[in-house]
């Protein structure tokens, strides 16, 4: 039988909890995030995956009345908290952005990383691994950023800083808003569709963050800018969200035990049907020069330069007008048992490496804490081998392995 009095008891004790947060001054938005932080349970993801709804409730409760307080100062609090947990983490080698080893100490999963620099100045590849991302410990967070332009190195670096930042404050506000949701009832078992709260997280951070860029008086992202690939591995789901022309090959186990690829993103050249259509639509042109044959670029409607060799980034607002665009591809996936690992890399490794060669390189790795930087080297070879004369491109990737049981 349903308790009426205990049911008005606990309302009013979270009344009253709020009440007291006001009156103390705590910034609601940071109490509310690291709150969701510590009493959120479980992946949010699929059908089968259910997230506790008292503290969803509580959440909507305290960002409803804290609806008074200015927008602005919410999301610097937020963002402000979400800074702090990343000091933290890199404190505690939770986080890592030059190349390495992570082993996590609460999941399964390790990470290999492996960065080199081209033939073409300063190394322009930057990346990031985040272990128990948003303080959830089934949750990691990944990402490759290939800079490109003279101020490409400073983009991908501030990419790097705001994309895990940024995402993180908007996940948690939007989990806030799907608490207030007219149509959320409160009954035991309703499930949130996590996806579709990750890609609205994603593409409204991907648009503050390249709006950034074009505000910013520190880096000139006018003919400058970078890609980004990441990947949030939560719990048994992967979410993809790409944004030019890394890549992202998943390594699975097949029926006669053979390691195969899945490629998981997609390589955003201006020559994709879906790509050139929208560029020429755009006033933009798609063509290839006479010396570089099968190089399809990003052109404006006069003169020869610049001329981009994909159709989706950060940065580059000389060809924003023309098609270009920093909206992400956002998708997900349900790991297997079968699944091994997932390899991020940026194009100088794809250029000359094939998905099938890459995780078998991986695959046949030893020690698997060598396994990024092997990967790497093999690229470096097959580039000397395949483009002599050629200045050879940056080159980075990530392998993040499922099973830490395979480490060697």
């Amino acid at each position: 039988m349903y308790d009426v009095s205990a049911a008005d008891h606990c309302i009013e004790f979270i009344i009253l909890l709020i009440i007291i947060i006001m009156k103390a001054s705590i910034q609601l938005h940071t109490v509310i995030y690291f709150f969701s932080c510590n009493t959120l349970i479980g992946t949010i993801l699929g059908n089968q995956e259910i997230m506790v709804l008292f503290p969803s409730f509580v959440n909507g409760l305290a960002r409803s009345v804290s609806i008074k307080k200015e927008k602005n100062d919410q999301k610097d609090d937020g963002r402000k908290a979400v800074k702090e947990l990343a000091k933290e983490a890199k404190k505690n080698e939770l986080l890592l952005t030059s190349s390495g080893v992570v082993k996590s100490t609460k999941s399964n999963c390790f990470v290999s990383t492996f960065s080199s620099k081209g033939q073409k100045g300063v190394n322009q590849d930057r990346f990031i691994v985040w272990e128990e991302f948003g303080c959830q410990e089934d949750m990691m967070f990944c990402g490759v950023f290939d800079g490109h332009g003279p101020w490409g190195h400073l983009i991908a670096k501030r990419v790097r800083k705001l994309v895990p930042i940024l995402l993180l404050c908007n996940w948690q506000e939007n989990l806030a808003a799907k608490s207030l949701d007219l149509d959320f009832k409160m009954e035991a078992g309703r499930n949130i569709n996590g996806f579709q709260i990750w890609k609205q997280s994603y593409l409204k951070t991907y648009a503050a963050v390249d709006l950034d860029l074009k505000q910013h008086t520190g880096v000139d992202s006018f003919q400058s800018g970078t890609t980004a690939l990441t990947i949030i591995k939560q719990g048994e789901y992967l979410i993809i969200a790409n944004l030019g022309d890394s890549r992202a090959v998943l390594a699975t186990t097949s029926d006669n035990g053979t390691i195969t690829p899945l490629q998981l993103s997609t390589d955003f050249k201006p020559n994709l049907p879906q790509e050139a259509e929208r560029i020429t639509q755009s006033k933009g042109r798609v063509l290839c020069l006479e010396d570089e044959p099968g190089v399809y670029r990003v052109w404006r409607p006069n003169g020869n330069t610049p001329g981009l060799a994909i159709s989706r980034a950060f940065g580059d607002y000389c060809l924003k007008d023309f098609g270009l665009i920093s909206v992400p591809d956002v998708t997900h996936t349900k790991l297997t048992t079968r699944d091994q690992f997932v390899i991020l890399a940026t194009d100088g490794v794809w250029d000359v490496i094939s998905n099938q060669e890459a995780v078998k390189i991986v695959s046949s790795t030893p020690h698997k804490e060598k396994a990024a930087q092997r990967l790497v080297k093999c690229a470096i070879r097959e580039w000397k081998r395949k483009r002599s004369g050629i200045a050879m491109d940056d080159m980075s990737a990530i392998c993040l392995f499922f099973h830490s049981k395979a480490v060697v």
